[in-house]
């Protein structure tokens, strides 16, 4: 199969522990999504935040991708490598006068109404221990999904001056996931919908930087039956290594998939190419929680 220059996707988790069934429905639908218009699907570990890591849970999730046959291109990109890029358009920013430091914390935010006011935004604080922030350039109170069409954002969110590095000194998400597409040539990010809101600040990122921004397809959360959402925090169980092929189908049905037309196979490779045939976004459900039995 030859690869399409015009597309490519990529997953992305962080390794604060094993793949749970919510992570491997983000990862199928990322890769069933770059696979059916033969594009390339990347791997990123989003290794940000070290006090929430569990150590060996990287190559762990590395080696639970393979065993489902999910193959990613190319090598595989970690965050924690990156950090002279992050800073490096911090320092850009600061001089330019569109970051800047703010020792505000979030007792003081939560009391003046939940939304951060720009309290710092013009005291020309000394860099120490203090938050970066962003002055919001571009205001963007709603986008358009693949899927699910225009998706709102609050607008006192999309408003806000958000961190771009944290008082700890550790680089934001939004701002590294930003630069990483970028320099991976990211056209489209499929992923689950507790990702909606930074979605505006994502995008605010790309005009700032002159860039056009990719594409956007959430997908359905997994939540619980008192409607949690499957997450390592949770304590969502890991998904099997050793029998992958019933979380699989499990997943493809959850995404939309009659899996019930999908051949009978102990092969996880060749069940992901049946899916890969009959995938399009719009088999997706058209709600964006689905109920996963524990």
């Amino acid at each position: 199969m030859t690869l399409s220059q015009s597309y490519i996707g990529r997953f992305a988790p962080s390794p604060s522990g094993p793949l749970h069934f919510g992570s491997l429905l983000a990862a199928l639908g990322s890769y069933l999504q770059a696979k059916a218009q033969n594009g390339q699907w990347l791997v990123r570990i989003e290794d940000l935040d070290p006090p929430r890591e569990m150590p060996g849970a990287s190559a762990d999730i590395l080696r639970t991708l393979e065993a489902y046959g999910l193959h990613w291109d190319g090598e595989i990109i970690y965050q924690s490598q990156r950090h002279g890029a992050y800073q490096a358009q911090i320092e850009t920013w600061l001089k330019e006068g569109i970051a800047y430091a703010c020792q505000c914390s979030r007792k003081q935010i939560k009391e003046v109404g939940g939304y951060y006011p720009g309290t710092c935004r013009d005291r020309h604080l000394p860099q120490g221990d203090t938050a970066i922030r962003l002055h919001q350039q571009h205001v963007i109170t709603s986008f358009e999904d693949q899927r699910y069409g225009t998706m709102t954002i609050p607008e006192k969110l999309a408003q806000e001056d958000f961190i771009i590095r944290r008082r700890d000194g550790l680089y934001a998400y939004n701002l590294a996931v930003v630069l990483d597409d970028i320099a991976q040539g990211v056209t489209e990010v499929v992923r689950g919908a507790d990702l909606i809101e930074p979605t505006g600040r994502q995008i605010s990122l790309y005009r700032l930087l002159g860039v056009p921004e990719v594409k956007y397809l959430h997908l359905p959360l997994a939540v619980t039956q008192e409607g949690y959402k499957l997450s390592k925090q949770n304590q969502a169980p890991a998904i099997d290594r050793q029998q992958p092929i019933p979380a699989l189908r499990a997943a493809m049905g959850y995404l939309g998939l009659p899996v019930h037309e999908a051949p009978e196979t102990t092969s996880p490779e060749t069940l992901l190419a049946w899916g890969v045939e009959r995938w399009h976004s719009d088999v997706l459900p058209n709600r964006l929680e689905i109920t996963y039995p524990e």
